[in-house]
């Protein structure tokens, strides 16, 4: 049976979980485009709660006029096929390296920062309060698939990530480099628990509050005054995985 009607009620339901963070919060489900999404999904264990495909694209699913599913779809030019899951939550953050993100309200970052999680083996990313939802469909675009594969935890403070705190402040603290270089030639072994990298906005960074919570402060040393909080996440990935496994 394919889905002709715009007033189908799966239709409104998926435009509702696209457009509103209430509605993904209340309902606990989110909405995902693409085939190489889909695949990521597939791939990670997901199991959709229900997936959709234009008519007569033969791809898996519910299948739904063109036109339709492209009036459902968030992409400018539409989309062949698209799914609604359940959101996951892990329990607490886990070691060895965890993110942490504090007030970074642009949704683009968030998946971005979950794309270089994955890419660096981040064991889970942390969302602390203001941060956007990681389950938004810019998020999840940004996040290339990396939605489905990096454990997410809600974190109401700093106090409850794992291991040795590492907060990036811009132009604060020491750099970054160095300070890898010093714990690495001090720790012979891997601090317990690991390490947590706490990012803030772009422009606000992290509150004095965080900060003092932090057992180090460190900066990205460059010529200009700040990077893309995303950026920024990626290049502190990057120092601390680069020299050994916990980092």
């Amino acid at each position: 049976m394919t889905i002709t009607s715009s007033h189908n009620r799966r239709l409104k339901e998926i435009r509702k979980l696209r457009q509103r963070r209430r509605w993904r919060e209340r309902s606990g489900r989110f909405v995902a485009e693409g085939e190489d999404l889909l695949a990521a999904a597939d791939a990670a264990g997901w199991e959709p709660v229900e997936r959709y495909c234009a008519a007569g694209s033969g791809l898996a699913g519910v299948e739904v006029e063109r036109g339709l599913l492209a009036s459902a779809s968030g992409l400018g030019s539409g989309t062949r096929t698209l799914a609604v899951y359940d959101e996951r939550w892990a329990e607490s953050a886990t070691g060895p390296l965890c993110v942490y993100l504090h007030g970074l309200h642009d949704p683009g970052n968030v998946g971005t920062v979950l794309r270089a999680a994955a890419a660096f083996g981040v064991s889970s990313v942390a969302l602390g309060p203001g941060t956007a939802d990681p389950f938004g469909p810019k998020a999840v675009r940004a996040s290339m698939g990396a939605v489905f594969s990096v454990p997410l935890v809600k974190q109401d403070s700093v106090s409850g990530l794992p291991g040795v705190k590492i907060a990036l402040a811009a132009g604060r603290g020491v750099a970054l480099s160095r300070l890898c270089s010093e714990l690495e030639s001090r720790d012979a072994e891997p601090p317990a628990g690991g390490t947590s990298l706490l990012i803030g906005a772009e422009r606000e960074g992290l509150p004095e509050e965080v900060l003092e919570q932090a057992d180090h402060i460190a900066h990205i040393a460059i010529q200009t005054d700040s990077l893309n909080a995303a950026m920024a996440a990626t290049v502190a990935l990057y120092e601390l995985t680069r020299m050994a496994p916990h980092r």
